[in-house]
């Protein structure tokens, strides 16, 4: 449950940090009649990230045995590769990615909202993928249903309203250090994902071990 509760409110909370900053840029520069095509980006992002977590249980769950470890370990090595890169890449990239965004929707808004929508949906569905495919592997690890979709849907939920009130000025966070604290313990659960991800190919016999 702790783990996806983390992967919600660190995912969410970064896409939720990225849509405030299109939002704010597109209301300074007045051009508010493009909204409606950031909302479109964003839901767009949002309906293709649940569909992949669809996708990937509906998948598991059609699979034979050897099918479906095959495909549990591939994905548990995927998601820890996509958590890995994802933790490097914010500590990289952070302080210049409001620039970045800014310039990509000034860009976009002298095209037309098309673009805006495009620009505010590949913007947030890499969020939501990562969020997609990690959540699924954590899924994989735990011993309960229920447990870890709470966990999600909780961390889901404090990250949009983290992120609504920052937007809002109501409250301040130091996101170095949120993003750092959080980034270290996703590195641990990846770890214990990884374990998980090489249990199954060692039952398919492809790496040493039980089989």
């Amino acid at each position: 449950m702790l783990s996806n509760f983390l992967v919600g409110i660190r995912e969410g909370l970064e896409a939720a940090l990225i849509v405030g900053i299109l939002i704010a840029y597109i209301v300074k520069v007045g051009n508010r009649k493009h909204l409606a095509a950031v909302w479109t980006g964003v839901s767009a992002a949002l309906a293709i990230s649940f569909a992949t977590g669809g996708f990937l249980a509906f998948t598991s769950a059609e699979l034979s045995e050897r099918g479906e470890q095959l495909f549990a370990g591939t994905t548990s090595l995927i998601a820890v590769g996509l958590v890995t890169w994802m933790v490097f890449w914010m500590k990289s990239a952070a302080r210049g990615l409001r620039e970045e965004l800014h310039g990509k929707v000034s860009t976009a808004l002298t095209t037309g909202p098309l673009t805006v929508a495009l620009a505010a949906f590949f913007a947030v569905v890499r969020e939501g993928l990562e969020t997609a495919v990690f959540a699924y592997a954590n899924f994989r690890t735990a011993t309960s249903n229920s447990a870890p979709a709470i966990g999600l849907t909780v961390g889901l939920v404090c990250a949009v309203a983290l992120g609504w009130l920052l937007y809002r000025r109501a409250i301040t966070i130091n996101l170095s250090k949120f993003f750092t604290i959080t980034g270290v313990a996703l590195v641990i659960i990846a770890a214990g994902v990884l374990a998980y991800g090489i249990h199954e190919f060692q039952e398919l016999g492809w790496f040493p071990g039980e089989g």
